[in-house]
């Protein structure tokens, strides 16, 4: 399977609630084990050598969701940040965010911060984290960012092209070339609009805290079978 390892997999964690609640637990119980599961999943990405996993943790959305929910995630992030520090560094795992640090609380940026100086020298799987993220709230951003450059006379219209784009988004990082959801749904939900352009798509009907390592082996697999053509004809 290693020659048909993706360069990069994005993952929508979906399901931690229902599968929380379908055991008659509350719904944080769900996020924590949701955590768990996703620890393993960085830790077999990093040893099949996958370049680059990005992760989507939380939407610009999600802050519409109860407060009492929105809170124990915001803790549950740093308490995840912390505590994995040392076992990231150690699987010379980078860490990067994606999204907007208003309006996430100070604990929160500040954990955030610390984790990227810490493993911003490894030179291992680049994990990006997808915290207050939207698609679109995202290419806004990168066309303002871009806006701001022709204004302050840095770049000329004329310059602006893909290469540019790609470069102003929230992370320099290459397309997407795997994206998985978990939990039955069958829908991209505003994750990386711009950067899953050419992805191919993997759907699981399990609840994210029941995805295992093996389960994104059988996603690979199925990706490994897929004819990419980008537009074109292979012969």
């Amino acid at each position: 399977m290693k020659d048909k390892i993706p360069c990069h997999i994005g993952i929508i964690m979906d399901g931690n609630g229902r599968w929380a609640t379908s055991r008659g637990y509350a719904r944080s119980r769900g996020h924590k084990e949701g955590a768990e599961a996703l620890k393993k999943i960085i830790k077999h990405a990093n040893e099949l050598h996958l370049p680059y996993l990005s992760v989507f943790a939380f939407s610009t959305e999600n802050f519409k969701r109860d407060a009492k929910e929105v809170n124990y995630l915001m803790n549950l992030f740093v308490r995840l940040f912390k505590s994995e520090l040392d076992f990231l560094i150690e699987d010379q795992v980078k860490v990067v965010f994606s999204g907007r640090r208003e309006p996430l609380p100070k604990k929160v940026l500040d954990a955030m911060d610390i984790i990227t100086k810490k493993t911003k020298d490894n030179r291992g799987m680049v994990l990006n984290v997808c915290l207050n993220y939207g698609g679109k709230t995202e290419i806004v951003d990168m066309v303002k960012r871009i806006a701001m450059d022709v204004e302050n006379k840095k770049i000329t219209i004329d310059q602006i092209d893909i290469s540019l784009v790609d470069h102003a988004m929230y992370q320099d990082l290459p397309p997407l070339d795997l994206v998985i959801r978990t939990s039955g749904e069958y829908r991209i939900s505003n994750f990386m609009l711009y950067q899953a352009s050419y992805a191919e798509f993997y759907f699981s009907p399990k609840y994210f805290p029941d995805f295992t390592p093996r389960d994104l082996d059988i996603a690979i697999e199925d990706y490994g079978k897929r004819n990419r053509r980008f537009g074109g004809i292979k012969k």
